[in-house]
């Protein structure tokens, strides 16, 4: 555990000498620093009950799934403004600059993820404009599509998530989910367009397939 007076590494350093760029499972069209039994994660995560989880160092199914999506229908983003909410390491956010965005911008309120999507972004010859943010309770985005990949494991979270995408639709602003059910997925609200098998770090899956789905927000297109 990290001591007191213990110095916080530098993330960018951290990540490029104890994350190694592995492709991502169901998607080798896309690279990430990702963590291993040996990474000593905690070392920059911190262990502090306020530290924010380091999801971001790991390609989870809500995610891929969607990369998996706009990466196989790029005409979904070509041309738009693509905003990824709760980014993590930056998949979809790569995935949407990959096929063909316009422009892409990643949010997440970690900064740890920050510095992840910033060297994720180069290692995949994007360009990304990435946000330390909680957006979900400020004035909406100006973007023409917001993508948000696996934000449904807490049920508090889904309940503010939710308000926000629904706000974000009433706007214009067009919505879509990439979820494998998780327990707090609101799917009476949702319409599935796809599903896809991908590899998940969630749930206790240990990076096995799962099936996962991409949603819309009923009343979307």
């Amino acid at each position: 555990m990290k001591r007191p007076g213990m110095q916080q590494p530098d993330p960018v350093a951290f990540i490029k000498a104890n994350l190694p760029i592995l492709p991502v499972p169901s998607i080798p069209e896309i690279r990430l620093h990702t963590a291993g039994p040996a990474s000593g994660l905690w070392r920059l995560a911190g262990r502090r009950e306020a530290d924010p989880a380091p999801y971001w160092a790991y390609p989870w199914a809500g995610g891929a799934v969607l990369a998996r999506h706009l990466l196989d229908r790029p005409e979904i983003v070509v041309g738009r403004r693509v905003l990824d909410l709760g980014a993590g390491s930056g998949l979809v956010a790569i995935a949407a600059a990959k096929a063909g965005a316009a422009a892409v911008t990643a949010v997440d309120i970690d900064a740890n993820a920050i510095a992840a999507i910033g060297l994720n972004a180069a290692i995949n010859g994007v360009n990304i404009a990435a946000v330390v943010a909680d957006i979900i309770g400020d004035s909406l985005p100006e973007t023409d599509l917001l993508v948000v990949g696996d934000l449904f494991y807490d049920p508090a979270l889904a309940l503010r998530v939710m308000a926000f995408l629904r706000r974000c639709q009433t706007s214009g602003i067009e919505v879509l989910i990439g979820d494998p059910e998780r327990a707090y997925l609101p799917q009476d609200e949702l319409r599935r367009i796809a599903t896809h098998a991908v590899a998940d770090f969630g749930g206790g899956s240990r990076g096995g397939a799962v099936p996962a789905g991409v949603f819309s927000l009923f009343g979307n297109g």
